[in-house]
């Protein structure tokens, strides 16, 4: 098992990166983040996971060991192959998923291209006992529903699931629970 790689990124792809390691190039696959704010030339460290199948092996490669973890345990989940673990990957954070999973909110993740509401319940069902609570994990959950509205408030306004994603989680852990107040701090992550 290849459990971890590092190389100099040669080439970025849409989903992947290519990296020169020794005298070979490898083609890793990625969350779409990763692979946007990558450039050629940059050396990087990633967490790996090989999918070894009849036809081809193919490497997915993560930034953090708990981005690989959430990736295995969604692999765990019947119907879920490597390329849709990837694809909720690059469109929810762990913490969203975990949030996710622990609130049992499945339409969360009828927000990434490829899941219904069937395979969203099946998801939250399979991960429950399998995400675990973080020290503030209880109180993250009772914002689950606050952060559900603002993200459809930023999507409404015109940004992609990523961006409005990425925005909540920039909002500070000691913000307000309103969600007035959670929109606007989402709102200034644009701003900077």
């Amino acid at each position: 098992m290849i459990v971890h790689i590092q190389g100099e990124i040669v080439t970025t792809g849409k989903d992947s990166l290519t990296l020169q390691m020794g005298g070979f190039g490898v083609q890793v696959y990625v969350p779409s983040a990763l692979s946007h704010q990558s450039q050629a030339g940059e050396m990087v460290f990633l967490h790996t996971h090989l999918v070894v199948r009849e036809d081809g092996w193919t490497l997915y490669g993560f930034d953090h060991e708990i981005e690989r973890d959430f990736f295995n345990l969604l692999l765990g989940v019947n119907g879920i192959g490597p390329r849709l673990a990837l694809t909720i990957l690059s469109t929810l954070s762990v913490d969203v998923i975990r949030r996710a999973v622990l609130a049992e909110q499945a339409d969360i993740f009828t927000r990434v291209p490829g899941i219904g509401r069937k395979t969203g319940q099946k998801i939250v069902l399979e991960l429950q006992g399998k995400v675990g609570e973080s020290g503030d994990m209880r109180k993250e959950v009772s914002l689950l529903d606050k952060d559900t509205e603002v993200l459809e408030a930023l999507i409404g306004l015109g940004y992609s699931v990523i961006e409005a994603q990425t925005a909540i989680q920039s909002i500070p852990r000691d913000a307000p629970d309103d969600v007035e107040s959670r929109l606007r701090l989402a709102l200034q992550f644009f701003n900077k």
